[in-house]
This record gives structure tokens, sequence and C-alpha cells, in this order.
């Protein structure tokens, strides 16, 4: 299919499954700043005035769960009690005990059946690039997490004060020839204060927040549905419970790819959910970059204490401008898909290394020394 429309939403720092991922990865964050080899799994559940911190870490870390989560839920702006979610005075519980022992020798190198580090689980990971933005990210997901970020900016420089922390956006992209040419409409839901104007909200998200982020040659008989309701004032926990994990396409590709059904927050590297789908990412972007296809979609799986990937698959959709055969044995010449080898890879378990910037505004297409995956260093590798 060459002419479509396509949508992808995201989600801003202040809805509740957001501030659950925040929440989650803060609380890794200080357990590898301690101790790299920590193995950290980590939920979160908020609701009114509520916090709940949950699951498995084994670490010489000592943390301060209570702390942690209500610091960043400071930061995110829930400071007042009359939004029903307050980081200062919300009730904190915390319910985290040690990984199995079954688990921890399969993963641990030298323990279990297999002597190398064995995946934390099984599964299936997909990482994606597409050459029709810089970031090498589908345009409708890039487009709606800028939107989302840029509003949380204006709410935070006071800019546009009568905002609060939860929004969402939802972008639609009309495509020809399977190239984008206008947006067709665009989402933006984003709490505010009980005293602000309808149409004052509906001229700052439009003026301030969508037309100096969106490229006005694709603002073309756009329609703009802004807090579509007519009024968001009751939002963020206190408006719907929050959990870590229940935003993974907003955190991937928009829908815009394959998705194997894993989370990433609150997990260490040694589980591949996360690292070995940063790793996908991590591929896909260098066959792009290599200018070997236009698009590339990697699948790799795994089996749980198995030190080696069970499959590594290539999708170029037809955009290829070599044989896929060829792209996968170059892939299999410079990338190697154990798990062991990805942390060393990409620099995982740096201690210096803030989890916390993904938990917002996605995983893929971000700029800063985070996100080692969007490195495009073997690019001119795999042209040959």
């Amino acid at each position: 299919m060459k002419d479509f429309i396509f949508t992808s939403e995201s989600v801003s720092e202040g809805h509740p499954d957001k501030i659950c991922d925040q929440i989650s990865d803060a609380v890794l964050d200080a357990c590898l700043a301690q101790d790299p080899e920590s193995r950290v799994a980590c939920e979160t559940l908020t609701t009114t005035d509520f916090i709940c911190l949950a699951g498995e870490i084994t670490s010489k870390a000592s943390i301060d769960g209570e702390k942690i989560a209500r610091d960043v839920v400071r930061k995110i702006g829930y400071t007042h009690n009359d939004i029903g979610f307050n980081a200062d005075t919300a009730r904190v519980d915390v319910r985290l005990h040690e990984q199995s022992p079954d688990i921890s020798q399969g993963v641990t190198e030298g323990e279990g059946k297999f002597k190398e580090q064995g995946a934390g689980d099984q599964g299936l990971m997909f990482g994606l690039a597409i050459n029709e933005t810089e970031s090498l990210m589908p345009l409708p997901i890039d487009l709606a997490h800028r939107l989302v970020k840029r509003l949380a900016e204006l709410r935070h420089n006071g800019t546009i004060p009568f905002v609060l922390p939860d929004a969402k956006s939802q972008v639609s992209v009309e495509y020809q020839d399977a190239k984008p040419v206008r947006i067709r409409n665009i989402v933006i839901s984003s709490q505010h204060k009980a005293d602000v104007r309808e149409e004052d909200l509906e001229e700052a998200l439009i003026e301030q927040v969508i037309k100096p982020v969106i490229p006005a040659a694709l603002l073309k008989d756009t329609q703009y549905l802004i807090n579509p309701t007519g009024r968001f004032v009751v939002g963020g926990p206190h408006g719907d419970s929050g959990l870590t994990g229940r935003k993974i396409i907003v955190d991937t590709y928009g829908g815009y790819g394959r998705h194997g059904g894993g989370a990433f927050s609150g997990k260490d590297p040694s589980k591949v959910d996360r690292s070995a789908a940063y790793y996908a990412r991590y591929v896909a972007k260098n066959v792009v970059a290599a200018g070997l296809a236009r698009k590339c979609e990697i699948q790799v799986a795994y089996a749980i204490g198995y030190p080696d990937p069970v499959s590594v698959t290539i999708d170029t959709f037809g955009t290829n401008t070599i044989a896929e055969s060829e792209i996968i044995k170059r892939v299999q010449a410079h990338f190697d898909f154990k798990p062991a080898a990805i942390v060393r890879q990409l620099d995982l378990k740096n201690s210096a290394r803030k989890y916390l910037e993904t938990a917002a505004y996605g995983h893929f297409g971000r700029d800063g020394s985070t996100f080692t995956w969007e490195k495009t260093d073997r690019a001119m590798a795999l042209k040959g």
C-alpha cells in the first residue's frame, strides 16, 4: 500500500503510565549508580495520592525508594493537593524483594547450564529504522513526541501557565507513493486549570506548540482537535491509574513497526526485553544509514538462560539496494547479538547512564550520551 494515512500517539511525562515508567527507571538508575551489576525489575503503580513500588532487585546498592518516587513526581510538577496527586503528601508503599535465584543463575556468567551469560528471559524483540526523518524514525511518532515535549517545556518555564502535567498528542500523516505529504489532523489533549477559557487554551496550543514543531509545508488543510471533550481538569493519577510498561507502542515506533510485547522501564540490561530491543534498533539504523535499505526491521529472539539468540531476521520491505541475503551476511559479520556482547557494545551498565531520560518521549530517535543505540558508527563497515 503506497497511499495511506498513518497515526501515532505520544503522552507527556505527566501521564499516569509515564509517571510510573519514570519512577521505575529512577530506581534502576539509583541501583546502577552504586552497583553496575544490579539486577532490577521494578514496577510502579499510581492512583489518587498513592504510589506503590513492587518487583525484584538484587543489588549491593542501598536506595530509598520512597524518596526516589517523590523526587520524580515533584520534578514532573505534581505538587498541589487540589489536583489529586501531590509528591509530598501521597502515600508511598515499597514492596521490593530479591530476584529469583533460578533466573539469576541463568543470567550470571558461569553459574547456569550454559557457562556464558544467558538471556534474562525468553521472548522476541524488534528494531526499526526508516529514512523519512533525520533520526531515521517514522514521521508520525517523531512529531507526536515533539509536540508533548514542547508542551511540557512551555509548562515548566511558565510560558503557558494554565496547563497541568497530564497530556497526550496524536498525529495523522497522509502518505502518497509511500512518502509523507501532509498532516491530516493533530490531536492534543492537555490537562488544564479549571478557570482557563477553552479558546485561550486552543490558541496557545496551536500557536505555541503545534506551529513551532510541525513543518509548515506539512500543515495543509490540517484539522486541529484540541481537548476534543471540551474539558480536561481531572487528570494524572487522580483521573486514571498508572502502571509501568503500559505505553510500549509510544515507547517504540508508534505502531509503524512490529513489537514483541516486552516493556522497557525498570529493567536492568540483563533483560533482553530492553537491551535487545535497543540493539535491534542500533542494527536497523546502521543498515539504513549505510544506504543498504530505506526501511529496515530486525527481529531477534532468545531463550532464557541461553547465550545466543535463537533467531535473527531482517526485513527491508522491498526497499533494499542490495540483496537481503548480503545484508544479513554483513550484519552477522559486524554485530554480536549475545546478551553480554550487547551490554558491552552499547555500554549499558555505565554507572553514569540515566535510563530516566528514556522514560518519557520515546526510547528511540533521541540525542545524548544515554542513547548509545542511536549511533551509526558501523554504517561505513556495512557498506562493504
